[in-house]
């Protein structure tokens, strides 16, 4: 027993001397989505300010492959501005007869190129922490746009007593508080079309829900038919029942 008494004041006095911030990350922001709930849809303003966001400051290490630029009419892109944004960025072309290709201008049918030629330019440029690409983002974390938001969000001084390496950054959202990825964001870092205020808790939320939209394209029609589905099963049920009070009426029970 007075083992098991060192053993465990031992740990206790362990566990006191880490950083508080190390044992622990604060719960997510609460943050209103357009998009929650079975009659949410994307806001496509701001999905069309958080592509902005993506391609003038994420689009510079962080791909998306899976996501073609045809997509864009889903927030609200028309076709003409589809080709043009396309064109105006340059992916690979068809090989040759040795096998190797030659930069395009892009088509509405091409997805998005990463901004390194191979996985091995991308290690190199980051000693090895390559950017993830971000086109199933917003699904691939618990917390999904939310946790997107709090991680840009999230960047803090350390406090005393922590050391941060060279190459990481503290972020009070992210799992042990060191992140590889410096403060993408800072207040006016773009432009927006519409006159709207670019502060980086507006840049987070519209990237994040840009993100949202590009893992989730078909959200919006599908909450439209399982409206129209459950509408439909309860007219059917309404009139099964009156159909069924009609047919019992002269029974008796």
């Amino acid at each position: 027993m007075r083992t098991l008494a060192l053993a465990a004041a031992a740990l206790g006095l362990a566990l006191s001397a880490l950083p508080a911030a190390a044992q622990e990350t604060p719960p997510l922001p609460r943050v209103f989505w357009s998009f929650e709930g079975p009659f949410g849809t994307i806001d496509q303003a701001a999905a069309q300010r958080g592509y902005q966001v993506y391609k003038q400051v994420c689009s510079a290490c962080h791909s998306m492959t899976q996501f073609h630029f045809r997509d864009l009419a889903g927030i609200g892109y028309t076709p003409e501005q589809i080709a043009a944004i396309a064109a105006s960025v340059q992916v690979p072309g068809p090989p040759n007869a040795q096998g190797q290709s030659s930069p395009v201008p892009g088509k509405p049918a091409d997805a998005f190129p990463s901004p390194f030629p191979t996985q091995a330019a991308a290690e190199a440029a980051f000693n090895g922490a390559v950017p993830p690409d971000q086109s199933l983002m917003a699904n691939a974390f618990e917390g999904g746009p939310t946790y997107i938001y709090a991680i840009l969000n999230g960047f803090r001084n350390p406090p005393p007593g922590i050391t941060v390496p060279p190459g990481r950054y503290y972020n009070i959202y992210f799992p042990g508080n060191l992140i590889a990825m410096p403060p993408p964001l800072h207040d006016g870092a773009v432009t927006y079309a519409d006159g709207t205020p670019a502060t980086v808790p507006q840049m987070a939320h519209d990237v994040a829900t840009f993100l949202y939209f590009v893992a989730n394209p078909h959200a919006d029609q599908r909450k439209r038919i399982g409206v129209h589905v459950v509408l439909f099963l309860v007219f059917v049920t309404g009139l099964t029942y009156a159909l069924k009070r009609k047919v019992w009426s002269d029974v008796e029970h």
